[in-house]
C-alpha cells in the first residue's frame, strides 16, 4: 500500500472552490468520490497524521495512489456530478445502501399498443409506470384482481394475448368481465386506453373522483329503474372500498411525502422509507449499508437522498419524488439538495424533519422498522465489515500475498460423466458477491470427462479475453487524467480489471492447469490458489503440501462461500443445458421436426417440465407445428418419459451405498 504523503498535492495547487474529488488505486481504479464546498479544504483533511483518521478512511487513503478534483461553479453542480461518478465508477470505499430484500412493484407498460398491468421487479424501463414498491406480492395481485372488475384493463402476457387474438377467442378474464378483451376487438385502442388512464389516476391516489362518479352513475340509474346497472356499480363502489381498506389514511392532510428514518452502528446503517401518497402508506422499503468514514446522520441522509433521488429521470412516474421529504435530521446541504429535487420534480420539494403530531409519530414508527431490520440484518449476515477485513488479511497472511486480495475470481468446471461440460466464473470484491460479473462458460475442446484440461481452457480463454480487452482499449484524456476505454463507444471497459487472487475448486492437478495456463499467456502477477473439497486444503502452485488454515479461519470460511458459489452457479447452468439436450434428443426421432421446428418448440415452451405438461392443441399453436406433428411429439415425450423411468437408475457409490451427486 501506498503512504498518502507519496501522492498529496502540492501546497496551494488545490483550488478553493466547490468541486468533486476521486481518489485512485495504485491500478487507476475509483476507489471513493466525494464532493466539497472548498476542495483545498477537504482534501487537505485526507493528508493529516494517519492515526487521526477514522480507520475506514485510513484504510481509503493508504489504498489509494492518486487523487484529482473537477472544478464546478455551484453546490447543485457537485451534488449531481458526484451521483454521476458514483454511478459510474461504483467506488467501494462510498456508501453503498444495499436493499434488504427484493420490493415488488406494480407496473402499467404504458408504452404498448395495449398497455397491461402487471406486478413486477428489479430494475425499472422505459416506457412503463410504476407503482410502490410494496411489501408483499400477493396484496398488490390482490388490490390488482379486486380492481379489474372496475377498470377491466389487459392482465395477461404477450403470449397468450398473441394466442388469443389468433384463435379469436378471448381467455377466462374476458368472459368474467375482468378484462374489455382488446386481443378480440371488444373495445378499441382508445377505450381501452381510456380505462388503463382511469386506473392509473386511481391507484395514484385520485381516488374521491372516480368513488363521487360512480356513486353518482349508481344513483341515476336506480332513479331511471336500471336496476342492473345499479347494482353492478353498487358492486364496483364495493370494490375500490375494499381495496382502500388495504391501504390505512396515515396522514389526514392527503400529505404526499416519503418518511425516511436511520439507524446506525459504529459499522452499518439501516434506513427505512414510508412512501405515503394521499395520506396512505403506498410502500415501504428498506436498506442496509456499511459505514465508510467518520460522518454523521446529517452525513448518511445526504448520502441517502442522493443515491434515492439522484438517479431520477423524466420517464419516471411522477410520484417519484414527492413533495414533502420527512428525514431525522437535515443534510448538511438541505438547501442545495431542495433545489436539486425541485428541478428533477418540476415544482417545490420540502425538506422537513417532523417536530409534532402525526408526521412525528410516522417517522418513529419508520424508526422502529429500521431498528428490527438492522437486528435482523445482524443476525442474517455471514460476517459484518470488521469480519470481512479480517478474513481478507488472514487470507493474504496464509497465501503470502503482496496485498489484500481485494477482487476475488473463483472457477468450478461441472459435468455429468464428461457431457455438456460447463464451467463457471464467480466474482467477490471486498468479500461480497459481484454478480454482475459473473460469467459461464462452455467446454468445447476437451473430449470427455477432464477437469484438469477444462481448467486449463477456461483460465486460458477468461485472461486472453483480459489480454484482448486491454489491448484494444484506447487511453483517452480526461478532466479526471488517463482512462482506459472502447474505441468505438467511449465507454470505459468493464471486464479489463485483472483479478487479486484465483481460486479453483480442486487439488494441485487443477491448480497446476490454472498456473501453466496463465504463464503461457505472458501472465505472471496474478497469484493461483485451489480449495480441495474433502478436506477444505488450500493448494499453491508447485508446493507439495497444502496450506492448512484453521477450521475456525474467516479467511477458510470466506473461501468456501466463494467456492460455493462458483459450485452452485456451474451446476445451475449445466443442468440448464442438460435439461435442452433431453429435449432435442427426445424429438430426434419425430418424423417432419427439423433443428429449425425443435429450436422454436424449445423456445415457446422454455423447459422440459412445461413440454411434459402441454397437450398436443397446445403444442400444436407453435408456428410450424400441426395437430398430426403435435400428437406425434406428446407420444415420443410420453415414450421418452417411460424409458426413463424403466431404465435410468441412480448412481451409487459400491463402498458407502449412498446416492452420488453430479459433479
Amino acid at each position: 500500500m501506498a503512504t498518502p504523503s507519496s501522492y498529496r498535492p502540492a501546497p496551494g495547487s488545490i483550488p478553493t472552490r466547490p468541486g468533486v474529488y476521486r481518489f485512485r488505486d495504485a491500478k487507476g481504479r475509483v476507489i471513493y468520490v466525494g464532493k466539497a464546498k472548498s476542495l483545498r479544504a477537504r482534501l487537505s483533511s485526507y493528508f493529516q497524521d494517519i492515526g487521526n483518521l477514522h480507520p475506514r478512511t485510513a484504510t481509503m487513503v493508504s489504498t489509494g495512489a492518486s487523487v484529482e478534483w473537477t472544478v464546478v461553479d455551484t453546490e447543485v453542480e457537485a451534488l449531481q456530478l458526484e451521483y454521476s461518478w458514483i454511478k459510474e465508477f461504483d467506488p467501494r470505499f462510498n456508501v453503498k445502501y444495499r436493499d434488504d430484500k427484493s420490493y415488488p412493484w406494480l407496473a402499467v407498460t404504458v408504452g404498448d399498443e395495449f398497455p397491461r398491468v402487471m406486478v413486477g421487479r428489479g430494475a425499472k424501463r422505459k416506457g412503463t409506470r410504476y407503482f410502490g414498491p410494496y411489501s408483499h406480492a400477493w396484496a398488490i395481485r390482490e388490490t390488482v384482481d379486486i380492481l379489474l372488475r372496475v377498470f377491466p384493463m389487459r392482465s395477461c402476457s404477450n403470449g397468450v394475448f398473441k394466442r388469443s387474438a389468433q384463435i379469436g377467442r378471448p381467455c377466462l378474464l374476458g368472459y368474467i368481465d375482468k378484462c374489455s378483451a382488446p386481443c378480440v376487438g371488444n373495445v378499441s385502442e382508445e377505450e381501452h386506453r381510456r380505462i388503463v388512464d382511469d386506473f392509473c389516476d386511481f391507484m395514484g391516489g385520485q381516488t374521491k373522483p372516480f368513488m363521487a362518479r360512480i356513486r353518482k352513475e349508481m344513483y341515476a340509474a336506480s332513479e331511471a329503474l336500471d336496476f342492473e346497472k345499479a347494482a353492478r356499480l353498487r358492486d364496483d363502489l364495493g370494490a375500490m372500498e375494499r381495496a382502500l381498506e388495504k391501504q390505512a389514511v396515515v396522514l389526514g392532510d392527503g400529505a404526499d411525502a416519503d418518511v425516511i428514518a436511520l439507524v446506525e452502528d459504529p459499522l452499518e446503517v439501516a434506513v427505512q422509507i414510508f412512501y405515503v401518497r394521499g395520506g396512505r402508506i403506498r410502500g415501504q422499503r428498506g436498506w442496509v449499508a456499511d459505514r465508510m468514514d467518520e460522518g454523521g446522520t446529517p452525513e448518511l441522509v445526504q448520502d441517502f437522498l442522493l443515491q434515492l433521488y439522484g438517479g431520477v429521470g423524466h420517464d419516471d412516474s411522477g410520484d417519484t419524488i414527492p413533495r414533502e421529504v420527512l428525514v431525522p435530521m437535515l443534510p448538511p446541504d438541505a438547501g442545495v439538495l431542495e433545489e436539486l429535487l425541485s428541478e428533477r420534480r418540476g415544482s417545490k420539494v420540502a425538506i422537513r424533519v417532523p417536530q409534532r403530531g402525526d408526521k412525528r409519530d410516522l417517522q418513529q414508527t419508520v424508526a422502529n422498522n429500521a431498528a428490527q431490520a438492522l437486528a435482523l440484518h445482524k443476525t442474517k449476515r455471514a460476517s459484518d465489515l470488521t469480519t470481512r477485513n479480517r478474513a481478507l488479511e488472514e487470507i493474504q497472511k496464509a497465501l503470502a500475498l503482496d496485498e489484500v486480495p481485494l477482487r476475488i475470481e473463483c472457477y468450478d468446471v461441472s459435468n455429468l460423466q464428461g457431457t455438456e461440460v460447463v464451467a463457471s466464473m464467480v466474482v467477490f470484491e471486498d468479500g461480497l458477491s459481484r454478480k454482475s460479473e459473473y460469467r459461464r462458460f462452455v467446454i468445447r475442446g476437451v473430449d470427455g470427462q477432464n477437469d484438469v484440461a477444462s481448467m486449463h481452457e477456461v483460465i486460458t480463454r477468461r485472461f486472453k479475453r483480459l489480454l484482448d480487452e486491454q489491448a484494444r482499449s484506447e487511453t483517452v484524456a480526461t478532466d479526471s487524467g488517463p482512462m482506459l476505454v472502447d474505441p468505438e463507444t467511449g465507454r470505459p471497459r468493464k471486464f479489463a480489471y485483472a483479478p487479486s487472487l484465483v481460486v479453483v475448486d480442486g487439488g494441485p492437478p487443477q491448480v497446476a492447469a490454472a498456473q501453466q495456463a496463465l504463464a503461457e499467456l505472458g501472465v505472471n502477477d496474478i497469484p493461483v490458489c485451489g480449495l480441495a473439497k474433502r478436506l477444505e486444503e488450500v493448494w499453491l502452485p508447485g508446493e507439495e503440501d497444502p496450506v492448512i488454515m484453521a477450521r475456525t479461519s474467516e479467511g477458510l470460511y470466506l473461501l468456501q462461500r466463494i467456492r460455493d458459489e462458483a459450485h452452485r452457479f456451474a451446476i445451475n447452468h449445466h443442468r440448464g443445458r442438460r435439461s435442452k439436450s433431453m429435449v432435442e434428443s427426445m424429438l430426434d426421432d419425430v418424423p417432419g421436426l427439423g433443428e429449425v421446428r425443435r429450436k422454436t418448440l424449445l423456445k415457446h415452451f422454455g423447459s422440459l417440465k412445461k413440454l411434459r405438461e402441454a397437450e398436443p392443441d397446445a403444442i400444436a399453436l407453435v408456428p410450424g407445428i400441426g395437430p398430426r406433428t403435435a400428437t406425434a411429439i406428446k407420444d415420443a415425450v410420453a415414450k421418452a418419459d417411460a424409458t426413463r423411468k424403466t431404465a435410468s437408475q441412480p448412481r451409487v457409490n459400491t463402498a458407502t451405498g449412498e446416492l452420488l451427486e453430479e459433479d
